[in-house]
């Protein structure tokens, strides 16, 4: 908070929610899990620091804008950061495979729906400029 970086958040402590999630050396890790110490010398990302510039969104950013792949908004900035390392894995995924990427993050308000469009429709706008 001190940052100005709240997008993370803490959801649980457990590891269980995923609202932590942040890419780590470009792996989504949840924070919750790691030590600062074990940070030292890579690089964090954290939402605020996923897109391109400040007047434009990542891929997956827009996707969920576009699909409307949240709901209370909790979830959202550790759902965008597991779904944008996963297709990095995996950039053509089947609606299946979304859902067991994204099986670590949990959304209370059941938006699982829209947030798997979201991150095919990313997958599909990645692929088309590549």
């Amino acid at each position: 908070e001190a940052c100005g970086l709240t997008g993370t958040k803490i959801g649980c402590d457990t590891s269980s929610r995923g609202a932590c999630t942040v890419l780590f050396d470009g792996e989504s890790v949840k924070s919750c899990t790691m030590f600062a110490a074990q940070a030292d010398g890579g690089a964090v990302t954290t939402i605020e620091g996923l897109a391109p510039s400040s007047d434009e969104l990542h891929v997956v950013q827009q996707a969920f804008h576009e699909n409307h792949g949240l709901q209370c908004g909790f979830c959202t900035a550790g759902m965008v950061m597991a779904a944008a390392s996963f297709l990095e894995e995996n950039p053509d995924p089947t609606e299946r495979e979304v859902r067991l990427g994204l099986e670590g993050n949990l959304c209370r308000c059941t938006g699982y729906h829209n947030i798997v469009q979201a991150v095919l429709a990313a997958a599909k706008t990645l692929q088309e400029a590549r």
